[in-house]
């Protein structure tokens, strides 16, 4: 696993691509995450297609799936299944856990997206991009919706957006390897 593709962000978390495949329950995506501080990691969102499971292998994780709190530590997983409104925190520092994503549609594009922008300095301290551009782009591959605003209403303004994008040249200048510059 030494020369699995590894994201680094500018607040030091550590995505690891350790598997893609297909077995008998489907094709899945297998990441391994390690968070080097306490903070939230994502806010409310759901996806309509595919599910998302974490094992936390050291640390604690807090999460709220379908407004249920749960506070995982070592050993524990969770789910959260297609059309599930989740979010959740890291409640430890070094915190390291397992992400399974089935199926995994373009979520490994999506940390590659997000990271390149975060890489380049297009985004906030906070990982979100500067450029709203970018930002529908980002949200377009993470094959979802935030929770508590109408989907018709993300779809026009964001899929739009993305579209916009996607004529301007944004997934080629930033789903590639490599430094990115205006």
């Amino acid at each position: 696993m030494e020369d699995a593709p590894t994201l680094t962000f500018r607040n030091g978390h550590r995505v690891t691509l350790v598997a893609e495949g297909l077995d008998e329950r489907g094709p899945y995506l297998r990441l391994k995450h390690l968070l080097p501080k306490a903070d939230r990691q994502a806010g409310p969102h759901w996806h309509p297609e595919l599910t998302e499971s974490w094992t936390v292998r050291q640390g604690r994780l807090r999460f709220n799936v379908d407004g249920a709190q749960t506070v995982l530590g070592p050993g524990d997983s969770i789910t959260a299944p297609p059309r599930a409104v989740h979010e959740f925190w890291s409640e430890a520092a070094d915190t390291e856990f397992d992400h399974e994503i089935r199926p995994p549609l373009r979520h490994w594009q999506m940390f590659t997206l997000w990271h390149n922008l975060d890489a380049a300095g297009k985004t906030t301290r906070s990982g979100v991009p500067r450029d709203p551009l970018a930002l529908a782009l980002l949200w377009d591959y993470q094959d979802g919706y935030l929770a508590g605003i109408p989907s018709w209403l993300q779809r026009a303004v964001f899929g739009g957006l993305a579209a916009i994008a996607e004529r301007a040249g944004y997934r080629r200048r930033w789903l590639k390897t490599g430094s990115h510059q205006d």
